[in-house]
């Protein structure tokens, strides 16, 4: 069987869109490629292949003046130096501005120079302007060529200006490369500008650590910090690592993982997590897990994974995109060639036409404002401590129509608390506690947490060596022996199932009935909060366009009518076992197929199954969390349900803003080629139209980035 590899890659030196497309393209089609994502966002390029050694020789030989770093091998941060950025700008700016000034020149005394005593100064004033503004269009161009390749943007640039040239329209063809080069300088400024505030996420990223040594304190990258080293975080420093809190207290900041900027008290034995900002007092934090399975790893991961899964509407830009420009220089070649030779017209006349129509060929407005609208889509959500794991979650985001929550947990806090002790059968209060609390002693159980915690809530203390053969039983409680005691806990399916007799179903809130060597003792009734944003959380989704509120739960039907009661929920479906969960979910998405996506939010990890089934698995609450992390496809990190409808809105604002971009670019460039074909544009026109609608689309793109919660 052959191994293949996964690698990511940073790209430097890309500024062109259709290129990145090219080079995407370029790689799937090499043998022992078995796919490549280029994300011109993030100038990231995702591969997985046979030969990993081979992807840096394929790209350069597609684009040669790219370089290729493998991100596994990259010490430092991948963003390129800015310095060696703004002296490149600065630099094609004063090329730009000489040239423009000898336009300008051009334009002014162009009378003059037409007379045959100044022919050869207009001549060499145009070239000169030509091919100073137009020196990397050429240089590409010939690079192309010499590759065999003909639609490229460079070379129908250069093709539609030397056209210009050869008829005798100077000025057009100078003022078109003049235009084109203005029009990619602020393209580009514009791209880098959104592309910094896109990954100011990953700036959170903390660099340093101080480690507490035998001869002092000693500054490291958190990298090199083993499990149980100790380090001092100092107020105003990020934590660098997860770990537990040995001396100090202080307010943490959870801003970056949360998007929440209400501090929270730390104290010693409180657990941090790297990425939190130290607010006030200094802490002294043992290591619990390597920087590499560190919270703040896992989401900058994450986030930058995210433009692998690219939506539907992504994938067919680019494909769109490799033949949107032979069809338009196709039909330029008809214009050019058809009406002089069919009807005897000017050939001067239609060749300039057909050059137009080369002008407005390139698809940047969509190859560049698509992507980066996605990308800003997700940065957004990460902002906001919502983490989706690809473009296409937020596609399936946008057409929610039916949203499914599970109930303990997610609707309620999931906090339970003993209500009542309700003794039956002679058995007393406090024996009946003490029987519950051995059965659920090794029981992971919210329910049963709640019981151990209430028995020893007044100094007493559980013998575990009394407690033996504890044995789960699924969707139903536990059992076990508890001296010479066998004790049954559970829920009212484990009382039926059993056939014990007991004088009471229906209880308002989640109940743990007791049987103790095969007789019915009483019930514990635990009572558990309705999360306070939960009813604004419901009523905001309803909002977005959701139509169906459905919740699931194992607990009785009147635990959950209680909850129903209280919340704008269509449907509910409760006394369900794990297994159950599934098929009424099954049931659901036959029911509600037609009417959009289908949304479950859970805990993420006994839901699994059911977040694994979803259009969309939303997993909530899951700081610090790895299961729900790897299990869901759209992470909210703190327990604000809130965050679900502010998911949708965000994923609405990017789909709305990605389609104003796709129809934008399609009216202006179909308007442009009815145009030209007609003769009432001209190449400055049609230049500007067409970079105009690209920074347009861009500058659009990045509205999402500082977009309010909801609109």
């Amino acid at each position: 069987m052959v191994d293949i590899k996964t690698e990511k890659f940073y790209l430097k030196n890309l500024d062109c869109a259709a290129c990145a497309a090219k080079i995407e393209t370029g790689l799937k089609a090499v043998a022992g490629i078995d796919d490549a994502v280029l994300d011109f966002a993030s100038l990231t390029l995702h591969v997985r292949a046979t030969d990993i050694a081979r992807i840096v020789e394929e790209v350069r030989k597609i684009e040669p003046g790219v370089e290729i770093v493998s991100k596994s091998e990259q010490a430092v941060s991948p963003e390129p130096p800015s310095e060696s950025g703004e002296i490149k700008f600065k630099r094609e700016l004063s090329i730009l501005i000489v040239a423009t000034s000898l336009f300008i020149l051009l334009l002014f005394f162009e009378n003059w120079f037409h007379r045959e005593d100044f022919s050869i100064l207009e001549i060499a004033i145009v070239m000169s302007a030509y091919l100073m503004a137009g020196w990397n269009v050429l240089r590409g161009a010939f690079k192309t060529i010499r590759k065999g390749t003909l639609f490229d943007e460079n070379v129908l640039m250069l093709i539609a200006t030397a056209g210009a040239l050869a008829i005798h329209a100077y000025s057009e063809a100078v003022g078109v490369m003049i235009f084109f080069k203005v029009g990619e300088l602020l393209q580009t400024l514009a791209v880098s500008r959104s592309r910094r505030s896109i990954q100011a996420l990953l700036a959170a990223k903390p660099d340093k650590a101080v480690i507490k040594t035998a001869g002092g304190y000693r500054e490291v990258r958190p990298e090199s910090v083993s499990v149980g080293e100790l380090i001092l975080v100092k107020p105003g420093e990020k934590i660098p690592l997860d770990g537990k809190i040995l001396s100090g207290s202080s307010q943490l900041d959870s801003s970056t993982l949360t998007g929440e900027f209400v501090p929270v008290t730390a104290r010693p034995g409180d657990s941090v997590l790297a990425g939190q900002i130290n607010k006030s007092g200094a802490l002294t934090v043992r290591v619990s897990r390597p920087f590499s399975d560190s919270s703040i790893s896992k989401i900058m991961a994450l986030v930058e994974n995210a433009t692998a899964r690219k939506a539907k509407t992504e994938k067919f830009i680019t494909t769109f995109a490799r033949y949107y420009t032979p069809a338009v220089v196709v039909a330029a070649a008809c214009v050019a060639f058809i009406p002089p030779f069919t009807t005897g017209a000017s050939f001067q006349t239609w060749i300039y036409r057909a050059l137009v129509l080369l002008v407005i060929s390139c698809p940047c407005a969509l190859v560049v404002s698509i992507p980066l609208g996605y990308f800003g889509g997700i940065g957004r959500a990460s902002r906001r401590g919502i983490l989706v794991k690809g473009s296409n979650f937020i596609d399936a985001l946008a057409a929610v129509k039916t949203v499914v929550f599970d109930k303990t947990g997610t609707l309620t806090r999931g906090v339970f608390r003993v209500k009542e002790v309700v003794n039956l059968n002679g058995f007393s209060k406090d024996r009946l506690l003490e029987f519950a609390a051995a059965a659920e002693l090794h029981s992971n159980h919210p329910i049963g947490t709640s019981i151990i915690n209430d028995f020893n809530r007044d100094g007493r203390e559980m013998k575990a060596a009394m407690v033996s053969d504890h044995t789960e039983i699924s969707g139903q409680g536990v059992k076990a022996r508890y001296g010479e005691y066998s004790i049954m806990v559970g829920n009212d399916c484990l009382l039926h199932v059993q056939s014990f007799d007991h004088p009471n179903c229906e209880f308002d809130d989640t109940v743990a009935h007791i049987a103790v060597d095969g007789n019915y003792a009483g019930y514990i009734t635990i009572g558990d909060e309705i999360r306070p944003d939960a009813d604004n959380a419901l009523k905001e989704l309803k909002k977005q366009g959701v139509k169906h509120i459905v919740m699931l739960t194992g607990d009785n039907a009147c635990a959950a009518e209680a909850v129903v009661n209280r919340l704008p929920i269509d449907r509910f479906y409760a006394d369900l076992l794990p297994e159950n969960k599934v098929s009424i979910f099954e049931k659901l998405i036959w029911q509600d197929n037609r009417k959009g996506k289908i949304a479950f939010v859970g805990d993420g990890v006994n839901d699994a199954p059911v977040l694994a089934r979803a259009d969309v698995g939303v997993a909530m609450g899951a700081l610090g969390s790895d299961a729900a992390v790897e299990t869901a496809d759209v992470v909210l990190m703190d327990d604000s349900l809130m965050k679900m409808a502010e998911a949708v809105s965000i994923a609405r604002q990017t789909r709305r803003i990605i389609w104003q971009n796709i129809i934008l670019a399609f009216s202006v460039k179909g308007i442009f080629i009815l145009f030209g074909a007609i003769g009432m544009a001209t190449m400055w026109q049609a230049v500007f139209a067409d970079m105009g609608t690209a920074l347009v689309a861009v500058a659009n793109s990045t509205r999402i980035i500082g977009r309010k919660r909801f609109d």
